[in-house]
């Protein structure tokens, strides 16, 4: 029993008990009776010395509706054992947000979904009450795209995810995107398992882009590939589709895992290139147009889904290092061959040029072998001389045709590109396309001129040129030409000397090579003064019978020139 004089010690050890009491119950959640409500106000009485008094509004819709009498027991939060005015300092809200934090670190944990009311909007997003608890929502975290009106989700309960808790600072972080995402997946895997392949459906087109367009399902997407959408070339989505279009689409594959969906619109058409054979057979000539235009050729449309590519090397007959857009433009109505056929790799190839007359067909036609042409210089090569001639063909001059008599590496130098001469037509090869042409033919063969010159003859030349080794001389009467070596120019070695002679001058001497086959001709005075020696001798007799070989030689040059005096 306690003393009814209570010294000192008696009041320290009073305060100490109201200290552990205070200390134990202040900031936490305890239980009390409603023993009074007064207008709007519940007194409540926690077992204290004391009561506490309670706004009714913060008892929400059970004070509303009148469900909050008196005896009722109730959860409150104790602030103070006892303020200015002697009473407990309670609090129905903070004991409610007490309740939420404890259910909500629950459900953090677990990493289960929470309900709760978006009430006001704040800097970077929202505020969400979580049953007293006051979250913060991201505005990226509201929905999976932006949204620009929030009004609907305003007050409306509904379900977020804890995406992160901090109960000494009281913060927490929600996200409804991550709810949706969830819900969504797992209606797209319900719906990717109720898809098959070859299954036709309706979808609305979501966005377009370069290479096709994404079509919403129903929950889900697909892609309809550009080359999906029909059997004609379509060089843009755009061309065929518009945002929000509702178009009729057959499941081309499925991808249970990753879920994503191929589609087409071409599938539910009829395939153009079944019978393709007989409806284009090669050699056959079509009209078409050009779609598109690549540095190997060029693709045209014969009809919408049958396209044909033109080689660049089937577009022109002359035209070879040429792009084809110098020859074809985009959108060109032109005339076609059909080349060849493939179904299985669905290829045709066409050519351009084979619809035009054969430029060597139409130059032989015109100019026979053996006829006259005229034609520009273009190029001039280690091999001959090109030239530019009638139907923008070109024709060449090999170097073994520009002269008879001279080289041709030194014939060449002496024209000029753009220079325009003529040629003789030698051959036309139509399937090689070569012409070849001749410039010395326009002057005869001289040793098709020369007669019955031949091994042995004795001509007559003039010297045209007097070189160190020896002379140049023409064949009077003839083109031929030769030279006579210093060893051929005389039978003395004394008078084997070039300079002895003079261009202009008239000799003899008898032919020691005639070679049409090689063309060749070789003569020789030498040869013709020991012929003439053995001739004198023969006529006027050896030396043996007292004459001197002098005598013998100017019997015989009197005689031939009396006989040249006949």
């Amino acid at each position: 029993m306690a003393s009814l004089n209570p010294t000192r010690d008696d009041f320290a050890a009073l305060l100490d008990e109201s200290l552990s009491k205070s200390e134990m119950h202040e900031g936490s959640v305890i239980k009390g009776i409603v023993v009074a409500i007064e207008k709007d106000l519940a007194v409540i009485d926690v077992g204290l010395k004391v009561e506490g008094r309670v706004a009714l509004k913060e008892f929400g819709a059970r004070a509303r509706d009148g469900a909050l009498n008196v005896g009722d027991e109730v959860e409150v939060y104790l602030e103070r054992v006892e303020n200015a005015l002697g009473e407990a300092v309670l609090s129905r809200e903070k004991a409610r947000r007490e309740e939420s934090w404890v259910r909500l670190e629950v459900a953090f944990t677990k990493g289960e979904k929470v309900t709760g009311q978006i009430f006001n909007q704040v800097k970077g997003g929202f505020t969400v009450d979580l049953d007293g608890a006051v979250a913060f929502l991201p505005r990226s975290q509201v929905d999976i795209r932006p949204v620009r009106d929030v009004g609907p989700l305003m007050h409306t309960a509904q379900p977020f995810q804890i995406l992160k808790m901090d109960k000494r600072r009281g913060n927490i972080v929600v996200s409804r995107r991550v709810v949706l995402e969830e819900t969504r997946a797992e209606q797209r895997s319900e719906l990717v398992q109720s898809l098959e392949e070859g299954q036709i459906i309706e979808g609305v087109v979501k966005n377009i882009t370069d290479y096709g367009a994404f079509v919403d399902l129903g929950g889900i997407d697909g892609l309809l590939h550009v080359t999906d959408m029909a059997w004609r070339r379509v060089n843009h989505p755009s061309e065929i589709l518009t945002i929000g279009q509702t178009v009729r689409v057959q499941i081309i594959r499925v991808n249970h895992e990753t879920h994503r969906i191929s589609l087409g619109m071409k599938q539910l058409l009829s395939d153009p290139w079944e019978g393709i054979e007989a409806k284009y057979p090669v050699e056959a000539r079509f009209t078409g147009r050009v779609t598109n235009i690549t540095d190997y050729g060029a693709f045209v449309e014969l009809e919408p889904g049958i396209e044909g590519l033109i080689h660049v090397s089937e577009m022109s007959w002359t035209k070879k290092n040429v792009h084809p857009g110098k020859i074809v433009s985009t959108s060109q109505e032109v005339e076609v061959m059909i080349l060849e056929v493939d179904p299985v790799k669905r290829r045709i190839s066409l050519g351009l040029k084979q619809t035009l007359s054969n430029p060597w067909e139409s130059f032989v036609d015109k100019y026979p072998i053996g006829s006259v042409v005229e034609g520009e210089v273009k190029n001039k090569t280690e091999f001959g001389l090109f030239l530019g001639l009638d139907g923008d063909v070109d024709g060449m001059v090999h170097l073994s045709d520009l002269d008879w008599n001279r080289p041709g590496e030194q014939v060449i130098e002496e024209f000029r590109k753009g220079e325009v001469v003529k040629a003789v037509v030698l051959d036309v090869d139509v399937d090689k396309e070569r012409i070849s042409l001749g410039i010395k033919q326009l002057a005869g063969d001289p040793f098709a001129e020369a007669g019955d010159l031949k091994k042995g003859a004795i001509v007559t030349c003039e010297v045209t040129e007097v070189k160190e080794g020896g002379i140049e001389v023409k064949l009077l009467g003839t083109d031929l030409t030769s030279f006579i070596r210093r060893s051929d120019l005389a039978r003395d070695r004394a008078d084997q000397r070039p300079e002895r002679f003079a261009v202009g001058d008239k000799v003899d001497a008898r032919i020691l090579q005639f070679d049409r086959r090689a063309r060749k001709v070789q003569v020789s005075i030498k040869a013709l003064e020991i012929a003439e020696e053995k001739e004198a001798v023969a006529q006027f007799g050896s030396s043996d019978s007292g004459a001197s070989l002098g005598d013998i030689l100017g019997a015989a040059l009197r005689a031939r020139q009396d006989g040249d005096k006949d």
